[in-house]
Parts: structure tokens; C-alpha cells; sequence
């Protein structure tokens, strides 16, 4: 996937979180948006993910430098965020059942083996309620990146998360990463290492 920003910006009331966007983000690449809390790099990734509308400007999504129906983007997009709310009173196996049902998840691999790889097998029959923060974090991972989409969104990934679970993200990433679009909202650098370019969100304000 291929997203061209022409002019893009967002504002809420009066005051513009960003603006004058003029940047290509081309597949098979990894770039990193970086700022302080509260600088709108999420605010950035909500409107390449389409849950927000820009206030400026054009967003163009290409798959195969054809362009893509707005109506047809969310399609091939996945995000995990901190602010993306899981349904609780679903099992985790429920859950990822029920996510398949909209969006597929990458060829070859089943629920079982997902949950495996993600490390949360003793956790497959419990209550999304009942999961630590980190473990939260670890299934909202898993629903991005196991998605057969090609372009990944990821706001702040390891949130909640201690050094197993950087090394999980970073082996997920390296495994299942390859040939798609990732962009990463984050100002911890061990989050966005492994990205080519890093845009700082403070450029466009």
C-alpha cells in the first residue's frame, strides 16, 4: 500500500493539531512518527487509519498504484493502539474469532497457532476482563499484525509492556512484517528502531 498526503491537517476548534502534510509513505517501508505526548501523532495516525477526518487537504491510498475507494481502505489497514478498546466479555479464542469474520487473518496460520505465538495459550478460554494491561497489549498486537492487510498502524506498541514483550513485538515485526507499509506513532525509539525514517509531527505544526 501506498499513502500520499497532499496538504493534510487536522484541527479541533480553532487550534490546528497539524497541517501542510505533504509527504508519500511507500510500501515495503517502516517510518516512525515521533513528537512529545500530546503533540498529535496519534491524532496523525487516526486520520491515516480513517477513524478521523483531515480538516486540509487530500489523503490517497494506492494498492498496486491503483487507488483505493474510500469505502475500501479500512480493508487493508490494521491498528493497535492503547486507546482501542477490546469487547471484555469475549474469551481471547472468541475474540479472534470474531475478528476473522471482518477482516482474515494472514494465510497459513490459525487462531490456535496465533494466540501460541503471541504467548498467551494458558489465557485462549479467558475473559478478555480478566487480562493484565500486558496482556491486553499482546492480543491487540496480535489482531494488527496476524491481519492479512498490507499496511500496519501501530500507536505506541509496547505499551504496558516489559522486556519480554519489546522482544516479542520486535520478533513479530521481523517475522511478519515484511512487504507491508508499517508507520509508527511513538517517542520511545526502542519501539521504532527498525524504521527507515522518522517524521517528527513538531514539522508541521
Amino acid at each position: 500500500m501506498r499513502i500520499n498526503c497532499e496538504n493534510t491537517g487536522k484541527r479541533f476548534h480553532r487550534d490546528w493539531i497539524f497541517r501542510n502534510i505533504n509527504f508519500e509513505f511507500k510500501p515495503n517501508h517502516a517510518y516512525a512518527i515521533t513528537g512529545p505526548n500530546g503533540s498529535g501523532k496519534s491524532t496523525f495516525l487516526q486520520v491515516l487509519a480513517g477513524a478521523l477526518i483531515s480538516s486540509s487537504g487530500k489523503l490517497t491510498y494506492y494498492l498496486n498504484d491503483t487507488s483505493l475507494a474510500e469505502d475500501q481502505v479500512f480493508r487493508h489497514i490494521s491498528i493497535a493502539a492503547p486507546y482501542l478498546e477490546l469487547i471484555e466479555e469475549m474469551t481471547l479464542t472468541e475474540l479472534m474469532q470474531f475478528h476473522r469474520r471482518f477482516k482474515p487473518f494472514l494465510p497459513g496460520l490459525t487462531i490456535k497457532e496465533i494466540i501460541a505465538i503471541t504467548g498467551l495459550s494458558e489465557a485462549s478460554g479467558k475473559q478478555i476482563r480478566y487480562f493484565s494491561s500486558g496482556m491486553k497489549q499482546r492480543a491487540k498486537l496480535a489482531l494488527a499484525i496476524f491481519s492479512n492487510s498490507d499496511c500496519l498502524l501501530l500507536d505506541e506498541p509496547c505499551s504496558n509492556f516489559d522486556e519480554a514483550g519489546y522482544q516479542l513485538y520486535h520478533e513479530l515485526i521481523s517475522t511478519y512484517g515484511k512487504n507491508r507499509l508499517i508507520i509508527v506513532s511513538s517517542n520511545d525509539e526502542k519501539e521504532y528502531a527498525f524504521c527507515s525514517s522518522v517524521i517528527s509531527i513538531l514539522d508541521y505544526k
